[in-house]
């Protein structure tokens, strides 16, 4: 037949040659049409059992768009698996605010509740009693969970009425502290700044207890669009007083969330860890950033508590109302999810 369409210098020489027979000929042009027709038959096989690698992969221009039929629908447990590089080495974290609440009675009734649970791993656990019953929930709690002061003065022991000095919460057996809680911050009885509350973390972590630093907007700073400004500065107080992040843990309340019944989307509060983090990684260090814990507080509930554990940033929460609960042990298994990578 007529080959001359051909044009591979190859071909063209073996064609040209006077020594090639005409069977010759009829035989690698065969060859070369059978090779093209498979090649094509390859592609559109791969085109048809990958569609994905074609249809709705985001785009530079796309990437981030709302748009969703541009977006690929994603499986449940893919779309909030915890990403096991951005939680590496931290582990997960409950501690429950009892806050100003209990007496002699219902406090051995919480404490026998939570001593009668299963074993934990994988999970650090720190209940914060009322300060008169500090040395008898240390005394009589499970010893697998620590125990923490609600607050502590600036500095040491004096002439200080009232106040715990870090020194006293060391000598009963605390291991922790919280430092910055919202009601400390803005009841008007009590109006803690930024300066003060990073002048207790220092002093408190000097005389070797572990920080519980709570940051967390009102609910007019996070309408007026200024949750990251608002976090950021309260961040920013402690890192000019303190340079060693080890023992610090950062728990975000948004205040508007805590005691209210709302909660933060799942969603919303990983938007606000994710920008913290990255806020440590710029302004002290990426080794404080990818180390440092951060806690989300606010209406935290065996309800919500898998989901919110399953996000990469969240490393555990600050418990208030649902701590005083026996159901509280049910938010300290939700460390699983976070260590599964999913909620169920």
């Amino acid at each position: 037949g007529d080959t001359s369409f051909v044009t591979h210098p190859l071909l063209d020489g073996l064609l040209d040659s006077e020594r090639m027979t005409s069977h010759v000929r009829a035989l690698i042009f065969s060859i070369a049409l059978n090779f093209v027709m498979a090649s094509v038959l390859i592609a559109m096989t791969f085109m048809v059992a990958s569609p994905s690698a074609y249809i709705g992969a985001p785009s530079s221009l796309t990437r981030g768009s709302t748009n969703r039929s541009n977006m690929r629908v994603m499986p449940k447990q893919a779309m909030i698996t915890r990403s096991v590089s951005a939680s590496a080495g931290r582990k997960f974290f409950v501690g429950g605010n009892w806050k100003c609440n209990g007496n002699r009675d219902s406090i051995k009734t919480l404490i026998d509740g939570l001593n009668a649970g299963s074993p934990v791993e994988d999970v650090q656990v720190v209940c914060a009693p009322p300060a008169p019953y500090l040395d008898y929930t240390r005394q009589n709690l499970r010893k697998d969970f620590a125990v923490s002061g609600q607050n502590s003065w600036v500095g040491g022991q004096g002439a200080y009425t009232g106040e715990v000095a870090a020194e006293m919460l060391k000598d009963i057996g605390c291991e922790w502290v919280i430092l910055g809680h919202s009601e400390r911050r803005h009841l008007p009885e009590i109006k803690e700044t930024d300066e003060v509350i990073a002048k207790k973390t220092k002093y408190a972590l000097d005389k070797g207890l572990g920080v519980i630093l709570c940051i967390g907007e009102l609910l007019e700073e996070r309408e007026a669009g200024r949750t990251l400004e608002v976090c950021e500065r309260q961040m920013a107080a402690v890192s000019k007083e303190i340079s060693n992040w080890d023992n610090v843990v950062v728990a975000y309340e948004p205040v508007w969330a805590i005691g209210t019944g709302k909660v933060a989307t799942p969603e919303q509060a990983q938007e606000v860890h994710d920008a913290m983090r990255k806020w440590m990684a710029q302004n002290i260090s990426p080794e404080v950033s990818e180390k440092t814990r951060i806690l989300y507080g606010g209406s935290v509930n065996p309800k919500n508590c898998d989901e919110l554990a399953s996000k990469p940033d969240i490393d555990g929460f600050l418990v208030g109302g649902a701590s005083l609960q026996p159901d509280f042990l049910k938010i300290v298994d939700s460390y699983k999810y976070a260590v599964a990578g999913a909620a169920p």
